[in-house]
């Protein structure tokens, strides 16, 4: 039998959108857009079943509660896509490429902005699973013959102690707890438009202050250049 450890105390640690399982079970399973028979796939063998409803807080819960337990060695993605925040594909695409300065690399979300997790949950999320992908998959009997084919191959816990995240909840972004819901995909989009446009309203206000300068020194160079001539010419007069 595959060695386990006990996960961090009180886990799952961050409260959501899910069924909990059996802490020692080797696979987690995350329905995305979906809402499956989830205490029946608990019931199956996950440790934890549920949705992900935004790539940025919903992908950091998830996780927290991953890297929590050293014996999730496995994370299921089936269910359909979130239209809009596509959660899915910014959750493949930090497993496999990670974070840089925030955003998730090669995520197609709207806002795939990374706040509550460091360099080390990361990468800790990124080496304690494998990623089984088998989005748009909503057939309880594949997911089930999934987790039995993980189990199956159940590596142990992974070598290292519970890492304990705290996530903030503060802009009530998170997953659906019935206290709040996620923007909507359109909404999403709109907002991530808003922040390039008001980026670039900012540079364009930037290089106008820039060119505003630079005439601003040529006429003042002109009128010293034409007072010094005039001096010039006194003088010359004068003398």
């Amino acid at each position: 039998m595959a060695d386990k450890k006990s996960p961090a105390s009180g886990w799952p640690i961050i409260k959501g959108d899910y069924h909990q399982g059996s802490p020692e079970s080797c696979v987690a399973v995350c329905t995305f857009g979906s809402h499956l028979d989830e205490e029946g796939i608990c019931e199956a063998g996950a440790a934890l079943c549920g949705s992900c409803k935004t790539e940025n807080l919903g992908i950091e819960k998830l996780i927290a509660n991953t890297v929590s337990n050293p014996n999730i060695r496995f994370l299921i993605f089936a269910g359909t896509e979130v239209k809009g925040h596509l959660s899915a594909n910014s959750l493949l695409a930090l497993h496999a490429n990670g974070v840089e300065d925030g955003r998730i690399v090669n995520s197609n979300g709207a806002i795939p902005f990374i706040e509550n997790l460091d360099d080390a949950a990361i990468s800790r999320f990124m080496e304690q699973v494998e990623a089984i992908n088998i989005m748009e998959s909503e057939d309880v009997g594949v997911i089930t013959a999934k987790i039995k084919e993980c189990e199956g191959n159940d590596p142990g816990a992974f070598d290292a102690d519970p890492i304990v995240v705290e996530v903030s909840d503060d802009e009530g972004a998170a997953e659906p707890t019935g206290e709040a819901e996620p923007l909507s995909g359109e909404l999403a989009l709109i907002h991530s438009r808003m922040k390039f446009i008001q980026g670039r309203v900012t540079d364009i206000g930037l290089y106008d202050r820039f060119a505003a300068g630079v005439y601003s020194g040529k006429v003042e160079g002109i009128m010293i250049g034409l007072i010094v001539s005039f001096a010039l010419l006194g003088f010359m007069l004068m003398g």
